[in-house]
């Protein structure tokens, strides 16, 4: 493919006017050129290609590839040291796109560890990830990722934030090894993408390359290292990818029935059980309205009870986050994203989230039967659609009442990759009050240049008898290499109550300030990058009482081995308004608390044979003293195939009230057989629960987008003398399958 970058500006015009007058007519105009200052790929109709890795069809051949990836890291515009080739082509019924990743360390040297699909440590391992802005908005867009032993991810991006690894698609990818590298070869159905009407197609791409022995990363255009292996998601930036000729959008049908079937023990439920079985099967179904819009069925949701939550210590007065993990909930999820705030694990815990999918069908006292929903997403035009509505069963052991919810959320596109939107959400019974809840907002996402973001909301919920509904927020965060900012204002209302919804705390009031500086020593030679970080967050209730208040410092050090060293101190007060129980026996009083920690974290880089995250802390905490230590994202390389994934976390706490410990333990053995086909067994041991339990769990794609599960799950009580009392078991067998008409 012919490739020329930084020309200038006449020859580009010429060049571009070139590429679309020969469009159709030779072949050999496979390549790049400059457009608009970027660069832009084409794709060539092919004859289907067969998916080996292997690379010998006459397309790597005859036609160029494109070349010339620039770092991200260490040394951000430079050329890759090692080289990377990416070709695109199509035919009637996939996209593909295959690469050729030159490497100059023996094979023994690389870091490839990972197999199954979507876990998040093939980000960890040498990789390739591939985007897709298929409507060419830059802002959204689709992501794969291959490492050299063929583990895969996928997801969706959205507004240039928000990952959700839990999009699906169908795609099938191969690897291989030649002389001096590794290959990757990827075919993806035009039936498992969304992209806007019409034969010929202009689609944003990039390809980043990550390796992770030298702890390189490269990118087929420039990207900001400001962001680091995020900087994939700067869709804004990526090529220009034509030539393609895509079908027509089809009113495309996908039917997915499951079923369930289970032996269950339950010793200390409401109606304690033992050995019985249980069976049930619910259908979900996928619908293409139009090429953009898709319908989303479901009757008799499946709960997820193949997936267990991995538990955590809590020694705050605040409610913990949990994942969604049913499949129903998970496509799209970046869609209902409200105020800058995320649907994952990785957002501010302070900022409400206005739909929280946890909050239907599942509560504290178990689960509520979905009797049946539906679901809208997708896109007209510059505006992003979400609609859901969904029906639960009463359910007469825990009192709740049948109840609907339904969601609303739009979304439009303003400036270059900004956004405006608003959101309503209800719930026709209250949990909180007399008849039903709502909530609603506006919100607005502003970025400018590459690292400037301003986001800002405000929302109100309804519910009887609730007064001070309200919530808004305005933040500025500045995220560039070398220097960062964030100011954030952000008011909760005392009656604030979005009931699906996720609220940490209410009745507040926040003001927030951090500054970072981050230079890259070129003097020491160990070191890329060192950060110092300061910041403030004072919080008050809305009567303007001193809550918290917690001033935090950090030093960090990044290591070219891509090993980790952080410094935390934390001076903190928190008051307590009403008496907190924070360990059986161990009630604090009503007042205001001064207290400080130093921490110090090491993170082992995943190049070593045995990896992780090592932290201890020391200091006050409420009048008496604390420390703890832990270990975290910890993983032993067996084989390849074979892994351990240890994590444990200690705390000694002695106040004047008395002392107490907690430990948390868990151990995951993942023993992979394909990408497609794995055992996992996590054990976990709480001392604050009182509980031992494990889940195996085996799963195994045996067509596209079809799988089988066989999950063995059991609970012990801990907390009685003697040994460990059997409180719950089960084995269940769950199958599904997709049908694509």
């Amino acid at each position: 493919m012919v490739e020329s970058r930084g020309a200038p500006k006449r020859a580009a015009r010429c060049a571009a006017a070139l590429v679309a007058a020969c469009a159709c007519a030779a072949p050999a105009a496979a390549g790049q050129a400059a457009s608009g200052g970027g660069r832009t790929v084409r794709a060539v109709r092919v004859e289907p290609l067969r998916i080996d890795g292997v690379l010998g069809e006459r397309l790597y051949r005859d036609f160029p590839p494109a070349s010339g990836f620039v770092q991200v890291e260490p040394v951000e515009g430079a050329p890759a040291t090692e080289r990377t080739e990416v070709w695109t082509a199509f035919d009637d019924d996939n996209f593909y796109v295959a690469g050729r990743c030159w490497d100059s360390a023996p094979e023994s040297r690389w870091v490839v560890n990972e197999l199954r699909r979507d876990n998040f440590n093939i980000g960890q391992n040498e990789y390739v990830d591939v985007v897709l802005d298929t409507f060419h908005d830059g802002r959204n867009a689709v992501d794969f990722t291959v490492n050299p032993l063929g583990g895969r991810m996928d997801g969706q991006i959205t507004d240039e934030r928000d990952y959700s690894a839990d999009w699906n698609p169908i795609w099938s990818v191969r690897t291989g090894r030649f002389d001096g590298g590794w290959t990757f070869e990827a075919a993806i159905p035009f039936k498992s993408l969304r992209y806007r009407p019409g034969r010929e197609q202009v689609w944003g791409f990039n390809v980043v390359r990550f390796v992770r022995w030298k702890n390189e990363q490269s990118a087929l255009t420039p990207l900001p290292a400001a962001r680091g292996q995020a900087a994939i998601m700067q869709i804004s930036l990526a090529a220009r990818l034509v030539g393609i000729e895509a079908p027509p959008g089809g009113r495309t049908l996908e039917i997915k029935p499951y079923a369930i079937a289970d032996l269950a023990t339950d010793r200390r439920g409401p109606r304690p059980a033992s050995n019985d079985p249980g069976a049930d099967a619910g259908i979900d179904l996928k619908y293409g309205l139009t090429q953009n819009l898709v319908a989303d069925v479901t009757v008799n949701t499946d709960f997820a009870q193949v997936e267990a939550d991995e538990q955590q210590v809590n020694l705050t007065r605040f409610s913990l986050f949990f994942p969604e993990k049913r499949e129903f909930f998970l496509e799209n999820q970046g869609v209902f994203a409200f105020g800058g705030s995320s649907t994952g694990l990785f957002g501010d815990p302070n900022v409400p989230l206005l739909f929280y999918s946890r909050r239907i069908g599942l509560h504290e006292q178990g689960e509520t039967p979905i009797d049946a929903g539906g679901r809208l997403t997708g896109r007209v035009g510059g505006l992003s659609v979400g609609v859901l509505g969904i029906r639960t069963g009463d359910d007469p052991e825990s009192g709740a009442a049948a109840t609907g919810f339904t969601v609303a959320r739009l979304k439009h596109d303003v400036l270059r990759r900004s956004s405006i939107g608003a959101i309503a959400a209800r719930r026709s019974v209250s949990a909180r009050g007399a008849g039903s809840n709502a909530t609603y907002g506006v919100d607005g996402a502003f970025a400018f240049y590459d690292n400037l973001n301003v986001n800002a909301y405000w929302a109100g919920t309804s519910t009887a008898g609730f007064d001070d509904e309200v919530s808004y927020r305005g933040q500025l965060d500045y995220a560039g290499d070398r220097y960062g900012v964030q100011i954030e204002r952000l008011v909760v209302g005392s009656g604030f109550n979005p009931e699906i919804g996720f609220l940490r705390r209410g009745d507040f009031e926040r003001s927030f300030a951090a500054l970072r500086f981050s230079p890259r020593p070129r003097s020491i030679e160990a070191i890329r990058k060192l950060s110092w970080e300061g910041r403030i967050d004072h919080v008050t209730d809305r009567n303007g009482r001193l809550e918290t208040r917690e001033q935090h410092g950090r030093f960090g050090v990044t290591f070219e081995s891509s090993d980790l060293f952080d410094l935390f101190y934390t001076r903190s007060y928190e008051f307590l308004e009403e008496p907190f129980a924070i360990a059986p026996g161990v009630v604090l009083p009503v007042g205001g608390y001064r207290f400080q920690q130093l921490e110090a974290t090491f993170t082992f880089g995943q190049q070593r044979p045995f990896s992780g995250a090592l932290s201890v802390a020391r200091g006050s905490f409420y009048g008496g003293d604390s420390a703890s230590a832990s270990f975290s994202q910890g993983r032993l390389e067996i084989t390849p195939r074979l892994s351990l994934e240890p994590s444990a976390s200690l705390h000694w706490i002695d106040l004047p009230q008395g002392r107490f410990s907690t430990e948390l333990a868990a151990a995951r053995t993942t023993w992979t057989m394909s990408p497609l086909m794995f055992v996992s067994a996590l054990v976990q041991y709480n001392s604050a629960a009182g509980s031992l339990g494990a889940n195996v769990r085996f799963r195994w794609e045996y067509l596209p987008g079809s799988e089988l599960f066989v999950v063995y799950n059991e609970a012990h009580d801990t907390l009685r003398p003697g040994p460990p009392e059997l409180r719950s078991r089960a084995i269940i067998v769950k199958i599904n399958r997709l049908f694509r008409l």
